[in-house]
């Protein structure tokens, strides 16, 4: 009969956290058995939590670093990222917070991509972005991964990300704004949907040449993207998008209704 390793920790993991463990399994205790003194954030990752989705740990009550190395009889109690609660002063788990307001998006989320740059919210999307790239971009220009791929977020270089459970993408839009508490950072129609690029207003006789004969008619006012130059106006379509950020905004969530 196979001998269990010696020792034994305990985890419990918190809110959000338990969305990487089937239904049965949720808000239990895990107990843990390990020889020699394997490092917090191996076995938690080993557990299947990404690293990135971690914002604090507490052994024995104790908040500690990913480098803490379990010991035998340990209480482990592993917390998600904290929306509106400044837990700076007491995690040990990054030297910077977690939350950041640059993102990158891996190639399944395009159309929620489209959404966060429509609030205004610096996205970065292509659909053919490498995991690499994703990677070496998130590390050099400190930006969050959102992505519906677990696995990117259990690489050791990654230290800010976001695993995107719903599949709907305006519920996905939700799921990020609620999980990271971002309505206050909201600022609409202020980034090119198409590229990500800042947008300026523009005097109708500088583009008149690239409009077709009933915009020039019903429309006025314009703008352009500063870097692929796309042109935008206020009509049916700037209209639905009006109301949808309107509806996020009055939500209960958004603390302003």
């Amino acid at each position: 009969m196979k001998q269990r390793p010696p020792h034994r920790a305990t985890f419990r993991f918190y809110e959000e956290l338990n969305d990487f463990f089937a239904q049965g399994k949720r808000k239990a205790t895990v107990p843990v058995y390990f020889s020699g003194n394997p490092s917090v954030k191996n076995v938690i990752e080993s557990i299947g939590i990404p690293h990135t989705e971690v914002d604090l740990i507490l052994v024995n009550s104790k908040s500690v670093g990913f480098s803490y190395h379990l010991k035998d009889g340990d209480s482990v109690s592993v917390y998600p990222v904290f929306e509106s609660l400044d837990i700076s002063g007491v995690t040990n788990v990054r030297k910077k917070p977690l939350r950041r307001l640059k993102f990158i998006l891996d190639v399944h989320l395009g159309k929620l991509a489209r959404y966060l740059r429509m609030l205004g919210l610096d996205t970065l999307y292509r659909n053919n972005y490498s995991v690499r790239e994703i990677v070496h971009i998130a590390r050099t220009q400190n930006r969050i991964i959102l992505t519906r791929d677990v696995e990117i977020l259990k690489k050791k270089e990654i230290t800010r990300g976001f695993w995107i459970r719903a599949q709907n993408p305006k519920k996905q839009l939700i799921e990020v704004l609620d999980r990271l508490d971002l309505y206050s950072h909201i600022k609409p129609f202020q980034r090119c949907m198409a590229c990500n690029g800042l947008i300026e207003k523009v005097e109708k006789e500088e583009v008149s040449d690239r409009l077709d004969a009933q915009t020039k008619k019903h429309f006025q006012e314009f703008f352009r993207c500063t870097s692929c130059n796309k042109l935008y106006w206020k009509g049916s379509h700037y209209e639905r998008m009006k109301k949808m950020v309107e509806d996020i905004q009055s939500s209960p969530r958004s603390g302003k209704s």
